[in-house]
């Protein structure tokens, strides 16, 4: 029986909103962009980092592995917000994905354009993000997604029929003990109250040995070889699919590449292929091959971060809270609008990093919290946010319509 990886990597750059002060209010509705080139919150400076530390060096060794293991495959999932970035800044990454894609070999998932929690607050908003995804996708990649993955691996019953209805064939989510209680990730669900779509779990123990633990030198099983890595795979009894899903910065700007990590990808496919039987696939094909192992209700929304795997990193305090249901609130008067730049500014003000820049959960998670910041602290991500907020309803005001 053939039992494979699974591997699933995610793509995205916010478009950060720079030192936004009230002053600017009112006078400059560039939220985005108008910084020094060497401020924290400068998109293009991160994204010449990421692209330079991460997605290029990845990117041609998941090509040599891909021209060198004909087995070998993946997924990743790429949001529009950081496919625009590329096309501006680097188009050499771009490129380099473009190329991955071409092999046939590497599935693109669906999600949301500008990576946003809008399936929770406005679902005529999430259906439209999610259509402008798909169209930028197969503009640029030339495929259409089969398989969608909402913000954050955020999922729930209701998300999972939606998929169903919209007629993708399966949905990805968090492999959360509460929720799959005796039950292994390593294998195809499919959720409750739906006909036809399949479930991918993450195992989050396995992924997170990756993205996580992989270089940190107290660990007890540092180093992680690949070698290693894949014996305890195959000491696994029972299970088809080892779903490793994680972000695509893992690989040289989360994990260094003096950690040892790219050392580590080139050569799983080499370990992982030595027994027979193993293989790599797809999302898609996990979901073609294996049948549903048993069905999965999780009636409350799980995420893939932070020790509670909700939404609190999102939502969890009163500044969260506030700055996107003001910012949701005024959905409708947007749109009416019919103003292309106000309502582009109001979606990437959608993206849900800018409301994770605003939590304050400085126990467990608060250090992961803090490295992804391009801000001092959550209350200037705040300030910043609700400025430009404050902004958004100058512009409407001068058209005569007032919140």
């Amino acid at each position: 029986m053939n039992r494979a990886i699974v591997m699933y990597l995610h793509v995205h750059q916010p478009f950060r909103v720079r030192h936004y002060t009230i002053f600017d209010a009112g006078v400059n509705h560039d939220y985005f962009f108008t910084m020094p080139y060497e401020d924290r919150t400068s998109n293009e400076r991160i994204l010449h980092k990421v692209a330079e530390k991460s997605y290029i060096p990845t990117n041609a060794r998941l090509l040599e592995l891909l021209q060198k293991y004909p087995e070998f495959r993946l997924s990743l999932s790429i949001t529009g917000t950081v496919i625009e970035q590329l096309e501006m800044w680097s188009p050499e990454a771009l490129q380099s994905f473009k190329d991955l894609v071409a092999t046939g070999r590497v599935e693109i998932v669906g999600e949301t354009y500008h990576h946003s929690l809008a399936f929770f607050y406005n679902r005529d908003e999430f259906e439209t993000q999610v259509n402008m995804h798909r169209e930028k996708v197969q503009s640029v990649f030339g495929q259409t997604p089969q398989v969608f993955r909402n913000t954050e691996l955020s999922y729930n019953n209701d998300l999972a029929h939606w998929a169903d209805k919209a007629g993708y064939k399966g949905i990805l989510a968090e492999g959360w003990d509460p929720i799959l209680g005796w039950r292994s990730p390593n294998f195809v669900y499919q959720p409750t109250y739906t006909d036809n779509i399949r479930l991918l779990m993450k195992n989050y123990k396995l992924s997170d040995d990756i993205a996580f633990r992989f270089g940190d030198q107290n660990w007890a099983e540092w180093p992680l070889t690949a070698d290693k890595f894949t014996h305890w795979l195959n000491e696994t009894s029972e299970g088809t699919n080892f779903n490793l899903f994680m972000d695509y910065e893992t690989f040289g700007e989360h994990q260094w590449d003096d950690s040892g990590i790219f050392n580590f990808l080139y050569h799983l496919p080499e370990q992982w292929l030595k027994t027979p039987g193993n293989t790599f696939m797809t999302v898609s094909e996990t979901i073609d091959t294996f049948d549903a192992k048993d069905r999965v209700d999780m009636p409350y929304t799980v995420t893939w971060a932070d020790t509670e795997r909700d939404l609190s990193a999102w939502l969890g305090n009163g500044m969260q809270q506030q700055a996107i249901h003001a910012l949701y609130d005024m959905h409708q008067k947007i749109l009416d609008t019919n103003d292309l730049s106000l309502i582009e500014d109001y979606r990437r003000l959608q993206t849900s990093d800018h409301f994770y820049y605003m939590c304050t959960k400085w126990f467990n998670d608060g250090d992961i919290h803090a490295y992804f910041s391009p801000y001092e602290n959550p209350y200037d991500a705040f300030i910043a946010f609700m400025n430009a907020y404050h902004d958004l309803k100058f512009r409407l005001s001068e058209k005569g319509i007032h919140i």
